[in-house]
């Protein structure tokens, strides 16, 4: 082997050496972080909720409107809806935005499952027509929008979001 492919091979060596490292240290942060938080407390799960949809919820008056790709939001988000707001499981909608040539059955199955709403609340679903210039990755299951028509807990909701950011909430 001459220099050259003795360098390259020195470079892939310190390259995966320098990947195991990050996620050596990713996996001892994620136990740090799952050790610090630990099992939430109702206030704290009521607080997280109203963080998490100040954050991604909407804003507008009517509507409580959760959007995301990550499974585990749109689990909690649920979750912390149904544990602290009177919800009439009817009203609750979702609507799938998924690019053309993924399995939009497969992701609603999936939406369904992971958010407890049945697929006839369904709202017609978005096929995006991918654009290789702007994205490269798409999500398998797509995006999940999740609907809940009530004025009364949407202003509930931005009572507490605006509790949250309030002066008054932020410590010292």
């Amino acid at each position: 082997m001459g220099y050259r492919g003795k360098v390259k091979e020195q470079e892939k060596a310190r390259a995966l050496r320098a990947h195991e490292a990050k996620l050596r240290q990713i996996e001892e942060l994620n136990r740090e972080g799952r050790n610090s938080i630990g099992t939430l407390s109702d206030g704290e799960f009521r607080v997280a909720g109203v963080a998490l949809y100040a954050g991604e919820g909407a804003k507008g008056d009517g509507t409580v409107q959760f959007t995301n790709t990550d499974p585990k939001m749109l689990r909690f988000f649920c979750a912390w809806l149904r544990r602290f707001f009177d919800v009439d499981e009817s009203r609750v909608r979702v609507r799938v935005y998924l690019h053309q040539g993924l399995d939009l059955e497969r992701a609603e199955s999936f939406w369904s499952n992971l958010t407890g709403v049945p697929r006839e609340q369904f709202r017609q679903a978005h096929r995006a027509v991918p654009d290789a210039s702007i994205r490269h990755n798409k999500h398998e299951h797509g995006c999940a929008y999740v609907y809940y028509c009530s004025s009364k807990t949407h202003r509930q909701i931005m009572g507490l979001v605006r509790a949250l950011l309030s002066t008054d909430a932020i410590p010292g």
